[in-house]
């Protein structure tokens, strides 16, 4: 103790404050504090200029933010900002390492701290840094100035050539330092940061191996680069401690001691067997701290504390393991800058958890960002709600060469060394179009240095017939195969208002009604509720009907586009995407529900879910479908206590009670299984006439803080007599605040999309708005009012965040909790086998025999095709063993937009006559089932073209994927096979 006490002393007299005495690696938030002016204004960079007229933010903050979902896409406004910050370091700072780390900037910044120039970051996407240990006045006050270009054709300096995903279809421009900054002190031994192309250091990386998942252990790697930029060299040991969920310490462990010369660089490792781990899983974010420590003569000198999780991936025979279990992939195609209205994506962390959890509830376990790396924020919250990522770097819509690919593999790079230690992301995206085999190695050599042991795939959109690719798969339509996983990128892309209930509700919205979008039908972008709910069951199910456990090759599921109303590429009557399974604000459509039905399990569905499509109000006299959403084998509907009967099973999980005639009270949907047994319930009740307004609170579950950027969400409703929401009021609410806040407002059709406008229409009796705290805490009143309805009041209150000169210690994330409602990854097999692939040895066929291979080789992108003659339009497979054939399943060319009247025989006895059905790639003759040991497919007539024309076509005119080109198919006697299977029953 005396001696403790004395160190205390000589610490005191020195100077060095004990948070520096105690670990010489300081983090800060860098979020407070900065100042904003719009334009491009003359000696901004010198610490001399004026700024105290310019507007006071704390970042994130994009400063064309007002824009967001107020203007489309194309017309978000571009030009110069500029952003400064003034700020002190602690006392004690002098003689040390100090570092900025940006999240990321749109689209390029010029950085100078104290008058002189640090440097630039130009590609829009990733995180980057800088080290100002030779800038910084230790004992003054600092000032970084940063000009920042967000403009849509910005060229990089160094090579003149623009960046291809800065692009107006997908990568809303909000402009400025709309990302996280923080600010790093450390000793001149240290271990780097992960911020490759600016600092060239790797940072740490932990990982896992040697999994044992029922014994729940494994070993954990720990590494570190470390520099000592002392003038003496060091003797180090490097200590490993890992915390869990709770703050407990489960292991410490070290290496043998390292001698690293003044001014070198070195590799540090420890690694350990730990037992009793608790593995990541989807929405089972169950995260560790993982501290690394470096000690000299038994002193800790530096320690970085790391959040992770550990889990085991395998990429195998068609399908994706997750923890030893098959999981079958289902999510969301979501664009990265997963944006609000008027705020953009600078959101607090807590709305990130907020919106990315409701993909969880909504039963997803994947989401894909689109074309460019997510920010930090988002991958963090992903890891904390468990939900995984495909992780892009940068890209449009094709493979590119020169620079333009070299910006790519370094966006990689960077992404890769930043995001390595985030368990939730198991893909790694090389481009949203096929990228050729030579730069699918290119990227997978990047991954192997980087990230070899990380457990994730690598691969891009496409990829059928590279080998190199880890993970592909197309969009708009479905592969299968027997090795390396397929997925669709994106599978449903119809939009619709989340106002449009259906016809026979207020606003009366026909289902396909609006106007073309550059001059074609669009139709499909224009649905109500309803056909947009049924539209997603529709796709949803062929996908569904190839999972894994339906024989050798199967799908391994898909993602629909997108999850939130976006403001990006549109194609309806709106300014903005409304594809979303909820709106712009995260208010569910009946999509959400249909997906949490379809989705309720790893690969097979759940029985127990169930959901009634759409409200219960409706005028005297109405009579419309009602539709069910279950996974059991049967529906039954009740209206007011009788029963309506049993609905019409179609899609897998969609149940049609046609023509029912509205009464007032109550209808309950009850779903069974094939026994009559019950498995489910749900119901809608009548509400009665709006009597009052209600607001509801959703906020930061940590409290709401008075930093300046922190968000609260308050719902409005209409409700009636008993509080229940009215489902077809659309009544404008006017809403008045007080206090210390800013009203950023929400989202509605009609002017300006309503953004910022404090009077806001309900659109099916809800809506929501978001505040903005100040930095000033206190009391909030939010007053909601409308004509003829009782008034209503909300009170919240912003507790104040500590800043010292520019600097806090409290991050946007502190305190926030993993999701854990799903638990860990099932112990059971996930799925059951429902029919068994023959293995097909040889094939003959009536021309072009020799390549007749083609047709069952796993590889769609190759197909066996005939002469066009009706005479030689047959195939005849040799199966390895005499077996009962039940079905036969066929991927044909033009199997979108062709009809084929084909006749399948078993050593030449007739099983199947009929015509193949338009899809979204294959189709499956039931036969009836005969034992043999050959099966024939023959063409019996001249195909025919769908009479919907429009299944082949993207409102742009597009043609869409439909096999490949044959000229031969075109003949009256044309038949092509692009892969055939032949399926018993077990």
């Amino acid at each position: 103790m005396k001696h403790k006490l004395f160190v205390l002393f000589c610490l005191s007299i020195i100077g060095i404050p004990l948070s520096f005495a105690q670990n010489l690696r300081n983090t800060f938030n860098f979020n407070p504090g900065w100042k904003l002016y719009v334009g491009d204004i003359q000696g901004a960079e010198q610490s001399t200029f004026d700024d105290k007229d310019w507007k006071a933010i704390t970042l994130p903050y994009a400063w064309n933010e007002d824009e967001a979902f107020k203007k489309s896409i194309e017309n978000l406004s571009t030009g110069i900002s500029w952003y400064r910050k003034h700020f002190k370091l602690p006392a004690g700072s002098s003689n040390k390492k100090i570092f900025l780390e940006f999240e990321g900037v749109r689209q390029a910044g010029e950085f100078y701290l104290n008058g002189k120039f640090i440097g630039r970051h130009e590609n829009g996407v990733m995180a980057f840094g800088f080290d100002i240990s030779e800038f910084i006045l230790p004992d003054q006050e600092n000032i970084l100035a940063v000009r920042i270009d967000n403009a849509w054709n910005y060229r990089e300096k160094a090579t003149n050539s623009g960046y291809q995903w800065s692009d107006k279809n997908f990568n809303a421009n909000y402009g400025g330092i709309s990302k996280n900054v923080r600010l790093h002190l450390t000793g001149k031994l240290y271990q780097t940061l992960p911020l490759y192309s600016f600092l060239k250091t790797t940072g740490n990386y932990i990982y896992a191996k040697n999994f044992n998942i029922t014994g729940k252990s494994a070993v954990i790697v720990s590494e570190s680069e470390v520099k000592n930029e002392t003038t003496a060299s060091q003797s180090v040991q490097y200590e490993v401690e890992i915390k869990d969920a709770d703050g407990k310490i489960i292991k410490t462990y070290t290496s043998e001691l390292l001698n690293i010369a003044a001014g070198a660089t070195a590799q540090l490792k420890a690694e350990s067997l730990v037992n009793g781990l608790n593995f990541w899983s989807w929405g089972y974010g169950y995260l560790y701290t993982v501290t690394s420590r470096l000690k000299v003569n038994g002193n800790t000198v530096d320690a970085v504390s790391t959040k992770t999780g550990f889990r085991k991936a395998e990429f195998k025979d068609g399908m994706v393991y997750l923890n030893d279990r098959v999981l079958m992939m289902k999510g969301y195609a979501q664009r990265t800058s997963n944006e609000w209205p008027a705020i953009g994506l600078s959101v607090p962390a807590w709305l990130s958890d907020y919106s990315n959890q409701l993909m969880v509830e909504s039963n997803a376990n994947l989401v894909r960002w689109m074309h460019i790396t997510p920010w930090k924020q988002d991958i963090e919250s992903c890891d904390r709600v468990g939900l995984i990522q495909a992780m892009p770097a940068g890209d449009a819509e094709k493979d590119v060469t020169g620079t333009r690919w070299d910006q790519r593999k370094s966006v990689m790079t960077d992404a890769m060394i930043y995001n390595r230690n985030n368990p939730s992301i198991l893909f790694y995206e090389c481009g949203n179009e096929s990228i050729s085999a030579a730069h699918m190695q290119e990227m997978k050599a990047i991954r192997d240095q980087y990230d070899p042991n990380g457990g994730r795939a690598i691969g891009s959109r496409e990829m059928l017939d590279i080998p190199s690719a880890e993970y592909g798969g197309e969009m708009l339509y479905i592969n299968k195969s027997a090795t390396k996983p397929l997925w669709s990128m994106e599978y449903s892309r119809d939009e619709g208002l989340r106002k449009y209930w259906d016809e026979f509700s207020p606003p009366y919205h026909i289902n396909g009604a609006g106007p073309l979008h550059n001059g074609a039908d669009a139709s499909t972008y224009n649905r109500n509720q309803d056909t947009h709910a049924i539209e997603n069951i529709i796709r949803w199910n062929e996908y569904y009907v190839e999972r894994p456990g339906t024989g050798t090759r199967v799908s391994s599921g898909g993602v629909n586009i997108i999850f939130s109303d976006s403001n990006t590429h549109h194609r309806g009557e709106e300014n903005y995407r409304r594809s979303g399974e909820v709106d712009a604000m995260r208010i569910p459509k009946d999509g959400f529900y249909a997906h949490q039905v379809m989705w309720d399990g790893w690969v097979d569905a759940k029985k127990t879910g169930i959901h009634l499509i759409g409200h219960w109000n409706y005028k005297t006299g109405t009579k419309k479908n009602v539709y069910v959403i279950a996974a059991g084998d049967k529906a039954e509907l009740f209206l007011n206590g009788k029963s309506l009967g049993f609905g019409e099973k179609s899609n897998g999980f969609l149940f049609t009670f046609k023509n029912v005639a509205y009464q007032p009270g109550a209808i309950k949907a009850v779903s069974y299984n094939t026994k009559g047994i019950k498995l489910a319930e749900t119901q809608l009740k009548t509400a009665g006439e709006p009597v009052s307004v209600k607001l509801t609170k959703i906020q930061n579950p940590t409290g709401f803080k008075a930093d300046g950027a922190d968000l609260a969400l308050v719902q409005v409703e209409v409700v009636d007599a008993a509080g229940n929401r009215c489902p077809i009021a659309l009544n404008m609410i006017n809403f008045e605040l007080n206090g210390p806040a800013e009203w950023r407002g929400g989202i509605a059709q009609g002017p300006d999309n309503y953004i910022l406008s404090k009077q806001l229409p309900v659109e099916g009796g809800v809506n929501r708005v978001l505040i903005r705290s100040t930095t000033t805490a206190g009391k909030i009143n939010v007053i909601a009012k409308a004509d003829g309805l009782k008034p209503a009041t909300l009170s919240l209150e912003t507790s104040p965040v500590n800043v010292e000169n520019g600097l806090s210690n409290q991050f946007p994330a502190d305190g926030l909790k993993s999701n854990l409602q799903r638990g860990a990854a099932p112990s059971a097999p996930t799925y059951k086998l429902s029919r068994k692939a023959v293995k097909i040895v040889s094939a003959s066929a009536g021309a072009n025999s020799d390549k007749a291979n083609l047709s069952y080789d796993d590889n769609e992108l190759s197909d066996w095709v005939n002469d066009g003659n009706l005479n030689t339009a047959w195939i005849k497979y040799e199966l390895a063993q005499e077996t009962t054939v039940n079905q036969v399943q066929l991927k044909v060319n033009g199997f979108r937009t062709k009809v084929y009247p084909l006749r399948i025989l078993v050593d030449g006895k007739e099983v199947f006559k009929g015509n193949t059905v338009p899809s979204l790639g294959y189709f499956t003759a039931i036969c009836k089932p005969t034992k043999g040991k050959t099966v024939t497919v023959q063409l019996m007539g001249s195909g025919k073209e769908t009479d919907n024309s429009k299944i082949g076509v993207e409102v742009n005119g597009k043609k869409l994927d439909d096999g490949i080109e044959r000229a031969e198919t075109k003949s009256k006697g044309g038949l092509s096979i692009i892969e055939a299977e032949i399926y018993t029953l077990p």
